[in-house]
């Protein structure tokens, strides 16, 4: 294949069975308080005292500098986006808003700084087989790109009804299938053998429910499925490299520049559309939300404001609710 080499029928299954279980995390952890506490507070503990120095050491194909911070890193938006969820006075306070985004900018820049590094890198460094070239900086471009388009973050609300989801209206499909593109895209040039897993199915099992069971709420998807990937793959790195599930990259320059080359193009596209809408519009991507004109804005942001008029009319028009 072009992507990957041979890719058996029960590794198709096995990508199921990832799809589904991280879907399946996500919607108990979203939904339950106590689910959250235990997944992305107690779990991690135990794994970083008991499991992590011994599987994700030296010479594993987890054990680099960024598999460490991306797995805290991605526990950290969990616990600041349960904070936000389940505290109302922190909702309610748009100095706190700022979390998400900044978590979400770190994460990004984390992997444009590999993807930097990679590009000089060829053959084993870290456990993974690295081909480094032009497509690296295609994409670490891309990825800033990404980071920069990030708005509206001010119009961040909790949902009503129990699960008290955080919802950012003006983070766009657009945006989200950019970032898609380009994530996947770092993966297949950094750690390409771990990216049918970690690259394909781990993005799908954020943007589906995105799309289709609780929109608006990418970034808390997100977060979720990150950190339950991250933290399984770093307790069982073989799973993505050995085992027989494992499925190889085809480490085929054209399919690596032919990929970053997408991500680039998709970047550019949402970058050049938002500067259109800031001048047209005149907004302030830094104060204000910018798609608010378009129809699955208004779709996501009314599904989810207060049912108490007070606040609705009052908290909501400015972007923030203080409780769901």
């Amino acid at each position: 294949m072009f992507l990957f080499e041979s890719i058996p029928w029960y590794s198709w299954a096995m990508f199921g069975v990832v799809l589904v279980g991280l879907i399946a995390l996500n919607e108990v952890t979203r939904r339950w308080k106590w689910a959250g506490i235990g997944f992305f507070v107690v779990l991690p503990i135990l794994l970083t005292i008991f499991v992590w120095p011994y599987t994700a050491g030296e010479g594993s194909s987890t054990g680099s500098w960024f598999h460490w911070v991306k797995v805290y890193s991605a526990l950290l938006g969990c616990l600041g986006f349960m904070l936000i969820r389940y505290v109302p006075r922190l909702a309610a306070n748009r100095w706190m808003l700022v979390f998400p985004p900044l978590i979400l900018a770190i994460n990004i820049a984390e992997a444009v700084i590999r993807d930097f590094e990679v590009a000089g890198l060829q053959g084993m460094h870290d456990g993974v087989f690295m081909v480094g070239g032009p497509w690296n900086y295609m994409n670490g471009i891309a990825g800033i790109l990404n980071l920069l388009t990030i708005c509206g973050w001010a119009g961040i609300i909790i949902s009503r009804g129990k699960s008290k989801d955080m919802i950012w209206p003006d983070m766009m499909w657009f945006w989200i299938i950019a970032y898609d593109i380009w994530n996947f895209a770092y993966v297949y040039n950094c750690v390409g053998d771990h990216s049918f897993y970690a690259g394909a199915a781990l993005l799908i099992s954020c943007t589906i429910p995105a799309f289709f069971i609780k929109k608006g709420a990418w970034l808390q998807h997100r977060a979720h499925t990150l950190a339950l990937w991250m933290m399984f793959t770093m307790a069982v790195p073989t799973f993505v490299s050995t085992s027989p599930f494992a499925v190889e990259s085809s480490h085929n320059p054209t399919a690596l520049f032919v990929v970053s080359a997408i991500s680039l193009l998709a970047n550019i596209a949402v970058a050049v559309y938002q500067v259109y809408v800031i001048v047209k519009r005149r907004r302030n991507p830094l104060r204000d939300e910018l798609y608010t004109h378009l129809s699955k804005y208004r779709e996501v942001r009314d599904a989810n404001i207060a049912e108490s008029p007070a606040v609705s009319q009052g908290a909501a028009r400015a972007g923030v609710l203080a409780k769901g």
